[in-house]
């Protein structure tokens, strides 16, 4: 069985618990939720929906990156919201980052998020 790998990026936040940005086993690259941190300040970044999932979506770029992998490599995202009334928002964002195929998706609403965020996304990839 092929050995897991923490994948760590200082294009995202550091982790803020015990668990890693992402863990590479064999081919395949497990994202932790990312929220709307920034990764030079660690500071929770405001505005618009829209603009936290950019910052998300920013997060993940950088991970991915550090992995060697990209967002034409996601095969599966979960979408966590506190109010499912931003899903149009989030989904307008979420779909600026990817293209076609899309990776399969679920997107729930949660009673709360880490730090209060109203937004968090995890990914799978499959590296080449």
């Amino acid at each position: 069985m092929s050995e897991r790998r923490a994948i760590e990026s200082r294009q995202a936040p550091q982790a803020i618990g015990p668990y890693s940005q992402a863990v590479l086993r064999g081919r395949t690259l497990y994202l932790s939720g990312q929220i709307p941190l920034d990764p030079a300040s660690g500071a929770l970044v405001g505005g618009s929906i829209a603009e936290q999932t950019h910052r998300v979506m920013q997060n993940l770029a950088g991970v991915l990156e550090a992995a060697g992998a990209s967002f034409s490599d996601v095969v599966m995202t979960t979408i966590y919201l506190t109010d499912l009334a931003d899903f149009a928002a989030v989904n307008a964002v979420y779909a600026s980052y990817l293209r076609p195929p899309y990776p399969a998706r679920a997107t729930v609403q949660v009673a709360a998020l880490p730090k209060g965020v109203p937004v968090e996304i995890s990914m799978i990839a499959m590296l080449e």
